[in-house]
């Protein structure tokens, strides 16, 4: 199973919203050779970490490609650019986020690459969307479900709610 994130906080003209860029960016991701299997619901979350910053919109999504796990992270960045999004400083505002959050529970551990993706349990507004999307997932490391990863090993404070419609 091949699993992937998405945020945004920043509208990527002509989408007026956070939410419009990134469902853009989904319908997108057929022409970089990705195919979408099953996308979660959006879900609003807090900057993480705190900041003053807007609230991000989330999602994630299971995969399908016939690319490497390297040659999905260039095109997924590649896809990043072309929405506007520039590389400054760490956990910045940004118009675009994909996040390679698992291939097919590869140990991958390169300067370009960590699989699975480091930070990916301890982050609510990724954790949630893989919950309604991929309840049987376990976490290649730790062989815990995105539910069990909820209950267990989170920090409190983070908030993250499920958007409607």
């Amino acid at each position: 199973m091949i699993l992937i994130g998405v945020g945004s906080n920043r509208p990527h003209p002509p989408a007026a919203s956070p939410r419009e860029t990134i469902a853009a960016a989904m319908a997108a991701l057929p022409g970089i050779g990705v195919r979408v299997v099953a996308q979660s619901s959006w879900y609003t979350s807090e900057p993480v970490p705190v900041s003053d910053q807007p609230w991000f919109v989330n999602g994630a999504a299971i995969v399908a490609t016939a690319l490497s796990p390297e040659a999905l992270l260039d095109r997924m960045l590649a896809l990043e650019t072309a929405f506007g999004r520039i590389r400054g400083a760490p956990n910045a505002a940004r118009t675009l986020d994909l996040d390679l959050l698992d291939y097919d529970s590869q140990h991958i551990d390169t300067p370009a690459l960590v699989l699975p993706h480091p930070r990916l349990h301890l982050r609510r507004f990724v954790l949630e969307p893989l919950r309604e999307i991929a309840p049987g997932w376990r976490h290649p490391c730790l062989d815990l479900s995105a539910a069990a990863l909820l209950d267990s090993s989170l920090p409190g404070d983070q908030r993250v709610l499920r958007l409607s419609g």
